[in-house]
């Protein structure tokens, strides 16, 4: 069952016209809630970061917050989904194709349920990664329909046989395709402030917020590639990747090689957060 146009109706039913402006232009805002035990996982900030984009791309929500978490609800029910996702897109609406707002274009909304089980093989074990040059534009704070730099990066994390890449301007490591990246150095958590030059991470502020609790020191502040390799532990966190170590990079090993303790010890927290 999706959520299209208004209502509930089978995928079979869904028809995006060649006239939607997130077709040919990419003009549209999403966001990728988790769901645990048949709940939205810290379903007001997500909503929050999906107000703010719209604020700033000019686009006009045609649903309230409550709403919108009222039909996502309304969704998991139809779909008796207890653990997975829900994807919610937005696009500018439907208007023949010329780079200005259209003036009389609605708003359509699409949403729809995955069944998406926790990895926790990767969780446990880690991933490699590599480093690439960040080509992205400069609003990846904004959660738009715009991700071909991030497609193209994730499919060269698999042609090197890894299942990341670190990305960085001119040698200052921003995040990853797909997720955010933290280091440990001498037991202080490091990461990059969120400004605009990466997306502000829902799990990275639960993770931030679960450090603060146990005292664990944190710096918001860029590092390099080089202090990157020279870190004692790295991992990466995201709304599907939860906590997961970052082992090995451009061949070379993070500290031991295997899961460091710091990070160890902020899974088990995150856990908590969600597990009954």
């Amino acid at each position: 069952m999706y959520f299209f146009k208004n209502e509930f109706v089978d995928a079979k039913d869904v028809q995006i016209s060649p006239d939607d402006r997130g077709y040919y232009f990419g003009d549209g805002i999403y966001e990728v809630f988790r769901v645990y035990q048949g709940q939205l996982y810290e379903c007001e900030a997500h909503m929050q970061r999906l107000l703010r984009t719209a604020a700033e791309v000019r686009l006009q929500l045609p649903y309230s917050n409550e709403a919108f978490v009222q039909i996502l609800n309304e969704l998991i029910q139809k779909n008796g989904l207890n653990e997975g996702t829900i994807y919610l897109q937005i696009t500018r609406g439907e208007a023949p194709r010329a780079h200005p707002f259209p003036t009389q274009a609605e708003p359509i909304v699409l949403a729809y349920s995955n069944e998406v089980k926790r990895p926790l093989a990767t969780i446990e074990n880690g991933i490699k990664a590599v480093t690439q040059p960040d080509i992205r534009w400069l609003r990846c704070d904004l959660k738009t329909l715009n991700l071909l730099p991030n497609v193209l990066a994730k499919q060269a994390a698999l042609d090197h046989g890894v299942q990341e890449v670190v990305l960085h301007r001119e040698g200052t490591v921003t995040e990853c395709s797909a997720s955010n990246l933290m280091i440990v150095k001498n037991q202080t958590l490091y990461t990059h402030p969120a400004n605009h030059l990466i997306l502000h991470g829902i799990t990275r502020a639960v993770v931030l917020r679960i450090a603060h609790t146990l005292g664990i020191p944190v710096k918001e502040e860029a590092f390099t590639t080089g202090q990157l390799l020279l870190a004692d532990e790295a991992f990466i966190t995201g709304t599907t990747v939860e906590i997961t170590p970052l082992l090995e990079i451009d061949g070379q090993a993070i500290g031991t090689g295997a899961p460091g303790p710091l990070t160890q010890t902020l899974q088990r927290e995150f856990e908590k957060t969600f597990l009954n």
